[in-house]
């Protein structure tokens, strides 16, 4: 009971701040701050974190960095320099996506007058509202895999083919200058390769379907969040089978120089024989035992309990007999 009346409160706390938010702000604004937000909190944030413990102290970031002393930014070829660049280009490419993503949108309202191309403010009964929660859920993942799909088939069919052309020059010169990665990297390409590699995958999806706004800044924070881990080239990461696995995976990718590995999640991969070293059924597998060895332990600990509390329940009762004798 308690926990529905809880949940019941954060939907509606939820609700009326996005009401509010959505009363104050004008389209526009939503979906330009938004996003800025949220990369410069899951991703350039973070990122910067990391780097800045690397640099500090490098003695401790080696035990934790896969490939030992060659993850500090500052000891791979080009030293300082040309992790300036890295660091510059990263935030600035992340930072132009966003601007142009406003931009468009300022284009089709204001310029063209058509609709929005996402759902910024719904209308029911004249009142701005949230998104229904089935359809939220349902657009998320319908996003997650056309995301990844998407990636996929545009990192083998232009950034890594002949056909390719200048793109895949520039993806060679500019994303594969850095053999051993760190979370700055996942957005250091050429400005172009960055748009068509990773804001297109995202975005395009989100305008077909035309997601809300906040659906949208979901999957924001969620492949935010996976750039920042996946790259950031640490052995000690959150989850074993999907972000240490997809670590291992785009680290080969890089070492590689492109060779294989080009989705992050590995499930296609594993479908066209494009993996470099253990596949995501193999980490699948070695997760499913994992889980089993741990069930199995717990079985037998929570047996062992049994048993000593039956034991002690006997000795308690031939005690108690023993008194009531005398």
């Amino acid at each position: 009971m308690l926990s529905s009346w809880s949940t019941s409160l954060n939907l509606i706390f939820l609700s009326l701040a996005w009401t509010t938010m959505a009363a104050t702000y004008s389209p526009l604004q939503l979906e330009l701050f938004g996003p800025i937000a949220l990369r410069l909190t899951l991703y350039i944030l973070p990122s910067l974190i990391f780097l800045t413990f690397d640099i500090g102290v490098p003695s401790l970031a080696v035990e934790f960095k896969a490939h030992g002393k060659w993850g500090i930014a500052t000891n791979q070829r080009g030293g300082k320099r040309k992790l300036r660049r890295v660091v510059l280009w990263s935030v600035g490419n992340v930072m132009a996506c966003v601007v142009l993503q406003a931009a468009i949108e300022w284009v089709v309202t204001d310029v063209l007058r058509m609709k929005s191309l996402l759902l910024i403010k719904g209308s029911r009964w004249g009142l701005n509202h949230l998104p229904n929660p089935w359809t939220m859920v349902k657009h998320a993942l319908a996003g997650v895999l056309a995301h990844n799909v998407l990636q996929y088939y545009i990192h083998t069919h232009l950034l890594h083919s002949p056909s390719g052309g200048r793109l895949a020059d520039w993806h060679a010169n500019w994303h594969h200058s850095v053999q051993v990665p760190y979370s700055f990297v996942a957005n250091y390409d050429h400005p172009v390769c960055h748009a068509v590699h990773r804001w297109l995958p995202l975005y395009l999806p989100a305008v077909a379907l035309r997601m809300h706004i906040l659906t949208y800044l979901l999957l924001i924070a969620f492949f935010s969040l996976e750039e920042t881990f996946v790259y950031s080239g640490y052995n000690v990461l959150p989850s074993t089978i999907m972000i240490r696995g997809m670590a291992r995976r785009t680290d080969a990718h890089m070492l590689s120089e492109g060779d294989g590995n080009y989705g992050s999640v590995g499930i296609l991969d594993w479908c066209h024989g494009t993996t470099l070293g253990k596949d995501v059924m193999e980490d699948l597998k070695a997760e499913m035992e994992k889980h089993d060895a741990e069930e199995k332990t717990g079985r037998v600990i929570d047996g062992a309990g049994d048993a000593v509390s039956g034991l002690a329940a006997r000795i308690k009762s031939k005690a108690r007999k023993g008194r009531s004798r005398k």
